[in-house]
């Protein structure tokens, strides 16, 4: 029998969207939350990311400044571009 995976702050930051979506399977969720009762930054982290989810979550396109959603598209294009 093998011995349990551990997880690393790593795995929890490429989880976090099928977590906080909730889709995240039951065995991974388990360790997902044992280690955020371990690890006080991902916790921190994950808090952030489900402030930041809501808050945008509530915004519509008109909302958004002209300026702002210009300078994301570039960052976006830039992105695909070095990726």
């Amino acid at each position: 029998m093998s011995a349990p995976r551990k997880t690393t702050c790593q795995e929890l930051v490429e989880l976090i969207t099928e977590y906080l979506e909730g889709t995240l399977p039951s065995d991974d969720l388990v360790r997902f939350q044992e280690y955020l009762d371990l690890c006080s930054g991902c916790r921190i982290y994950v808090e952030q990311l489900r402030q930041v989810v809501e808050t945008l979550g509530k915004l519509t396109e008109e909302e958004i400044p002209e300026k702002a959603k210009q300078e994301l598209l570039r960052v976006f294009r830039d992105w695909k571009r070095t990726s």
